[in-house]
């Protein structure tokens, strides 16, 4: 069978092994690190109902309501069905309530208008201006044991997982990437697919392409305890400051967009925390008293093929799925964009791709259930991850 390596073990890398290698591809997926450790373990943890996308960026948004549906039952001790509230407070644009709704309609999000006073008595912590709200199938998820989870199904089939394994360069013939070197040696491979997150720009370098990515971080901030059980979304255009997450007896705040150019290297500033709770706190006033356990920053692979996008947040959360012999460079694949809560839907285009090129067959649904998440997490060292993002 032929030979693929995929780079990036985030939710998409784990998620593309685990489809080619029930396809009965031979896989080798390396990532530099930990399982998750990039975007996808750094995210607040929800699972997208698509209504947060519905109004600006509706292709995104039906992508997200199909895979929450998937998700709910192909991974269900990682998703939590919480539900989710739009709120609408009288700072926030007139008429935008009935804009949203009416997107999410059109996008087929189930979505349920509630007064005020409705609202308040499914979550007794908003605030008394909370005029209205709509009821959406927004869930939570666990990213780290899905990563995980998705790892030890691509290795149950026969991938190889490799953690702890940087790429340091493709290997280049012809014309054509046939495979890549780490600190071990050279690897060679009849396809390489980059779902290196917001490092993709670098790995496609190694190849001279230049793939346009426009990373950018984001905080979340964990409060010792819970405000919601039901994610909260400020009811106007996305923005920063405008989510709020319930986990496990503690509430997760979310999140800033701010463009950075070195997804390994940029600040962390304590003003993003802040505005986070300047903003979130006219929903639920009680977080103008809470307990903060700590916060986390994550930066999201966001791609940008018409480069000077000056605002972060008016960039697409769909994905894009690149052959790189369109470039010259026959042999590459790149997976870049997108959402946690569409990896699933990422993975499967990527393998599909990938097979028509390497005319491996297709036949037959890889969409079912994944393996134990509390085992798959064990299996490859995740506690201390976990730990870091989540709250015990």
């Amino acid at each position: 069978m032929p030979e693929v390596i995929v780079v990036g073990g985030g939710a998409t890398g784990a998620g593309v092994a685990r489809e080619l290698a029930t396809h009965g591809v031979e896989v080798t997926l390396l990532e530099r690190g930990s399982l998750a450790a990039g975007a996808s373990g750094a995210m607040h943890g929800v699972l997208h109902s698509g209504a947060r996308y519905a109004v600006a960026d509706p292709t995104s948004a039906r992508e997200c309501i199909a895979e929450n549906r998937r998700l709910r039952r192909l991974a269900p001790d990682c998703v939590s069905e919480v539900g989710g509230l739009f709120v609408s407070l009288p700072a926030d644009p007139d008429g935008y309530i009935d804009e949203l709704a009416a997107a999410c309609r059109d996008c087929d999000i189930p979505v349920e208008r509630l007064s005020g006073e409705t609202a308040r008595e499914r979550e007794p912590q908003l605030a008394e201006t909370v005029e209205a709200a709509l009821a959406v199938p927004d869930g939570t998820v666990d990213p780290v044991r899905l990563v995980a989870a998705n790892a030890l199904a691509a290795e149950r089939a026969g991938a190889s997982i490799n953690q702890e394994t940087a790429v340091t360069d493709l290997l280049v013939e012809s014309g054509r990437v046939v495979g890549v070197e780490t600190a071990a040696g050279k690897r060679r491979a009849d396809c390489v697919v980059n779902a290196a997150g917001a490092w993709a720009g670098d790995l496609a370098a190694m190849a001279d392409i230049d793939l346009q990515m426009a990373p950018a971080r984001g905080v979340m901030t964990v409060t010792r305890e819970q405000y919601a059980d039901r994610v909260l979304n400020r009811c106007r255009p996305k923005t920063s400051g405008d989510i709020l997450v319930p986990h496990g007896g503690h509430s997760i705040l979310g999140t800033t967009d701010v463009a950075v150019e070195d997804p390994d290297d940029y600040p962390r500033e304590e003003w993003e925390v802040e505005l986070l709770f300047e903003e979130l706190s006219p929903v639920v006033p009680a977080l103008s008293e809470a307990t903060v356990s700590h916060s986390y920053w994550g930066v999201r692979p966001l791609y940008e093929p018409a480069p000077d996008a000056e605002d972060p947040t008016a960039l697409s959360r769909g994905f894009s799925l690149l052959d790189h012999a369109e470039d010259g460079r026959p042999g590459l694949v790149s997976i870049v964009g997108g959402k946690l809560t569409t990896y699933r839907a990422m993975a499967e285009a990527t393998a599909d791709l990938v097979c028509d090129r390497l005319a491996v067959s297709t036949d037959g649904s890889t969409a079912t259930p994944l393996p134990d998440a509390a085992e798959a997490t064990d299996r490859f060292g995740l506690e201390d991850l976990l730990a870091a993002t989540r709250p015990a």
